[in-house]
């Protein structure tokens, strides 16, 4: 496994980085532990969730993939060895604090995240997707006093438009605050235009970091869907009956 520094911060993270949105969703706990093991051994150390993962499924009200994460590394007892991200943003709890990048959520919700997760700090803590209801000022003021609390080491942003992305950036810079260091896109060779047309310069202009999502395109690019198979599929069958 080949290793390099996250962006401008000093945390050294393997190539590879493993997504765990299906941790407690189709990923039981034991498979989830199975998984991380065999990342560990691989070399790998970079393990990426987020705080509404899976509250989409039946019976899951998020915050399940952090849990196993921190269950894992509370019996590994590997916390010292793991680059460990999370993100803010999703709807976690009733009322209009619930969710959003407002000051009072983004705090809650830290709080929780590192109650979850079992540890004091989390290495790079990202805005899940932008919140046009807060003003970005107060966003980044919230996250630069977590930084500067040492709950969160680096911070970074997912699913923003470059112009949002700029803003951000110019935000910090103007008032001393800390800054994106990296960028989590939806980024795969099924789908470029996005990152690539805007976001990819001013990443490399600003020095981002990049951690693309969803690089096999849900399985698309597997192989596993085959024109062939397709067709199989849409066959009519035979009836057995003659006619």
């Amino acid at each position: 496994m080949n290793y390099q520094r996250l962006g401008r911060t000093g945390l050294q993270i393997s190539e590879l980085c493993l997504g765990t949105m299906q941790f407690g969703w189709t990923a039981e706990e034991d498979s989830a532990f199975a998984v991380m093991d065999a990342f560990i051994e691989a070399g790998g150390n970079f393990i990426d969730t987020a705080d509404v993962y899976s509250n989409w499924a039946k019976g899951n009200p998020g915050g399940v993939s952090e849990r196993i994460i921190g269950r894992w590394m509370r019996e590994r007892g590997n916390r010292d060895q793991i680059v460990l991200a999370t993100k803010v943003r999703g709807r976690m709890w009733d009322g209009p604090y619930g969710e959003g990048l407002s000051s009072a959520h983004i705090v809650q919700a830290c709080e929780d995240s590192l109650r979850r997760l079992d540890t004091d700090h989390i290495d790079l803590y990202q805005a899940h997707w932008f919140d046009a209801d807060t003003p970005i000022e107060e966003t980044l003021r919230a996250l630069d006093d977590l930084v500067r609390a040492g709950k969160v080491r680096a911070i970074g942003c997912s699913n923003h438009p470059a112009w949002r992305l700029c803003k951000a950036l110019w935000t910090s810079d103007k008032l001393g605050l800390a800054r994106y260091e990296s960028l989590q896109p939806h980024y795969n060779l099924a789908y470029r235009a996005e990152f690539e047309r805007e976001l990819k310069p001013l990443c490399e202009e600003e020095g981002l970091a990049v951690i693309p999502y969803s690089p096999l395109a849900s399985g698309f690019l597997t192989g596993k869907y085959r024109r062939d198979r397709v067709r199989t599929a849409l066959a009519p069958r035979a009836s057995g009956r003659s006619t």
